[in-house]
C-alpha cells in the first residue's frame, strides 16, 4: 500500500496570514523599547516643529506659513516614514532571527508574507502617531482629524506609498544580506526634500518640479497646503497620487518576486549575514 501523498495547501490561507500576524504581535508586546521606540520619534518631531510654528506665527505673516501647516506636515511625514518603517521592520525582525529560509520553504506564499508585514506596518504606525496627534491637540491646539475626507485621502495615499517602497527594500536586503539593512532607515529620507514636505512645489528649480510631481507625497502635501491654507480639497491631487501609488504597488510586488526568486538562485536565503 502506498503512501498517502501530503495534502496541497491551498492558494491563499487567511490563518497563515493570521499566524504571521500573531507571531509579530507578541514580538512586540515582549519588549517595552520597541513600543517606547514607536512613540518617541514621532513626539520629538512634534514637539521640535510644534515650537518652531509657534516662533515663526509670532515674528512673521501667519498666511506665509498657514495655521497649523508646519505640525500637520510633519505628522503627515510620519505617516509616510513610520508605513516605510514599520512593514521593513517586522521583515528585519525575520531577517535578524535568521528564520527568513525557514519562513520561504514553509507552505507561507510570498503574497501572503507581504499582508501581513502591510498588517503590522498599520499597527506600529497607529500606536506610534495617535498619542501623538493627542500631544498636537493638548500642546499646539491643532487637531489633525478637523481635516475630515482630507485626511483619509492623506493618509491612504502616504500609507501606499510607504509600502511600495518598503516592498522595494525588502526585496534587496533579502537579496543582498544584511548589508543592505541601512535601506531601511535611509531611503525614505530621499523624498523628504523632493516630496515638499515643508515648503511647495514652486521652490524647486524648474527641472527639479518634473522630478517632484513624479512622487505620490508631492500631491498629498500639496494637497495639505491647499486646505490648510485655502480651505480646499484638490481631489483632483489626491486622484493623480492614487493613481501613481497604484503603478508603484503593482511595480514594487513585481520587484519583490523577482528579488525572491534571485535570492533563491543564488542561495542568500540560507547566508543572510553581512
Amino acid at each position: 500500500m502506498s503512501a498517502a501523498s501530503p495534502r496541497p495547501s491551498p492558494a491563499f490561507s487567511p490563518m497563515r496570514v493570521y499566524a504571521l500576524v500573531t507571531r509579530y504581535m507578541y514580538l512586540l508586546r515582549s519588549s517595552w523599547p520597541r513600543l517606547v521606540e514607536l512613540v518617541y520619534w514621532p513626539t520629538v518631531q512634534m514637539v521640535t516643529w510644534g515650537f518652531l510654528q509657534l516662533h515663526v506665527g509670532q515674528s512673521a505673516n501667519p498666511l506665509v506659513f498657514g495655521a497649523g501647516a508646519f505640525i500637520g506636515a510633519m505628522l503627515l511625514w510620519d505617516v509616510l516614514f513610520r508605513s516605510q518603517l514599520g512593514f521593513s521592520m517586522s521583515f528585519l525582525e525575520e531577517m535578524w532571527a535568521r528564520n527568513m529560509g525557514n519562513l520561504l520553504m514553509s507552505p507561507l506564499r510570498p503574497g501572503e508574507f507581504l499582508l501581513a508585514l502591510v498588517v503590522m506596518s498599520l499597527v506600529r504606525l497607529f500606536v506610534g502617531l495617535v498619542p501623538v496627534t493627542v500631544l498636537a491637540m493638548a500642546f499646539f491646539g491643532f487637531n489633525v482629524y478637523a481635516l475630515g475626507l482630507g485626511l483619509a485621502f492623506f493618509f491612504t495615499n502616504l500609507v501606499l506609498t510607504g509600502w511600495a517602497v518598503g516592498i522595494v527594500v525588502s526585496g534587496v536586503i533579502l537579496r543582498n544580506g544584511m548589508g543592505a539593512e541601512g535601506l531601511a532607515w535611509t531611503v525614505m529620507f530621499l523624498m523628504l526634500p523632493l516630496g515638499c514636505v515643508y515648503y511647495p512645489v514652486s521652490v524647486l528649480p524648474g527641472w527639479l518640479q518634473t522630478i517632484a510631481w513624479m512622487l505620490p507625497p508631492t500631491y498629498v502635501f500639496e494637497g495639505l497646503r491647499a486646505l490648510v491654507i485655502d480651505n480646499v480639497l484638490r481631489t483632483d491631487l489626491m486622484l493623480q497620487a492614487f493613481a501613481i501609488n497604484l503603478g508603484l504597488l503593482a511595480a514594487s510586488t513585481a520587484a519583490f518576486l523577482w528579488l525572491v526568486q534571485e535570492a533563491r538562485k543564488a542561495g542568500s536565503l540560507l547566508q543572510q549575514g553581512e
